[in-house]
C-alpha cells in the first residue's frame, strides 16, 4: 500500500508545562513514552483528553498487528486499548488518523485503509477499547463517497465533518458529514472547477471556525500552472459552509 502521506521516522509522546512564574521561568520536559514498534510507531496526530482525565491518541503503524494502536496514557503508565487490523483483512482498519471525543465519552476516527472495500473506515472507540466500525468508504462505484480518509472534526451540531484524499466524483478528494450513527453524505468532490482550481488531494483534517464555516487545505490544485511535479498548483486553503440539517 504506497502511503498518502509522508510522516518522520520516530515519535514521541510527551508533555510540556510552562511555569508562569514572573522571574526566572523554567520548562519542565519529560517523556513518557518512546514508540519502538511493538507499542507503536509513528504517532500522528495530536492527544485528546478523555472524561476520565487520561490522554487518548493512535498511531499510524506497529502494535500487534502491524496495522496501528489506540492508546491511553496518564502522567504514570501508558495501556494499549485497540490494536487495528485485528480482523481478517483488516476489516476493522488501519492506520488511524486521531481521535475525537464526543459528548458520550466514546471517540471516533478514522482509520486510512481498510474496511470492507480496503478504502478506509469511520470508528467509534469505548475509553475500554470496544470498537465498533461506522462506515466503510467506497460502497459507490468509483468511490463516489470518498476513499481514504483523513481525520474528523466535530461540529457544532453534534454531526462529524471530514475529507478523504481520494475518490469523490473526480477521485481528487471530498468533504463529508457522518453522524454518530453512521449515515454518510458526501458535501463536495474535488477538483469540480477548470483545471482543479478549487483544488484537489486533501492531506489533512479540518477546523471549524467561530462563524460556523470549515476551513481546511489541499495539497494540489489552486493556480493553473504546474508547480514542481504538481500538475494543477500548489495547493489551496478552502472555506466549506455546512449543510442545513
Amino acid at each position: 500500500m504506497i502511503k498518502l502521506r509522508a510522516w518522520k521516522k520516530s515519535g514521541i509522546v510527551f508533555l510540556l508545562c510552562v511555569a508562569t512564574a514572573l522571574v526566572a521561568p523554567a520548562q519542565t520536559f519529560t517523556s513518557l513514552v518512546r514508540f519502538k514498534g511493538s507499542n507503536g510507531e509513528y504517532p500522528s496526530s495530536p492527544l485528546v483528553q478523555g472524561q476520565d482525565g487520561s490522554f487518548y491518541g493512535t498511531t499510524e503503524y506497529g502494535g500487534a498487528n502491524n496495522g496501528g494502536e489506540a492508546f491511553r496514557i496518564s502522567t504514570s503508565d501508558r495501556l494499549r486499548i485497540y490494536s487495528f487490523c485485528s480482523q481478517t483483512n483488516c476489516l476493522d482498519g488501519g492506520s488511524p488518523d486521531g481521535l475525537v471525543l464526543n459528548t458520550d465519552g466514546s471517540f471516533y476516527g478514522t482509520a486510512e485503509y481498510g474496511g470492507v472495500n480496503a478504502k478506509g473506515t469511520v470508528f467509534k472507540i469505548t475509553p475500554k477499547g470496544s470498537l465498533t466500525t461506522l462506515y466503510s468508504f467506497c460502497p459507490q462505484t468509483g468511490c463516489a463517497d470518498g476513499s481514504f480518509p483523513i481525520g474528523l472534526v466535530l461540529g457544532d451540531d453534534g454531526i462529524f465533518y471530514g475529507t478523504t484524499a481520494a475518490g469523490g466524483t473526480n477521485n481528487d478528494g471530498t468533504v463529508f458529514k457522518i453522524t454518530p450513527a453512521g449515515l454518510l453524505s458526501t458535501l463536495y468532490s474535488f477538483c469540480s472547477q477548470a483545471n482543479c482550481a478549487d483544488g484537489l488531494s486533501p492531506n489533512a483534517g479540518m477546523i471549524q471556525a467561530s462563524d460556523g464555516n470549515f476551513y481546511g487545505t489541499t495539497y494540489e490544485g489552486g493556480e493553473n500552472e504546474s508547480c514542481g511535479y504538481l500538475q494543477f498548483g500548489c495547493g489551496t486553503v478552502f472555506k466549506i459552509t455546512p449543510q442545513v440539517h
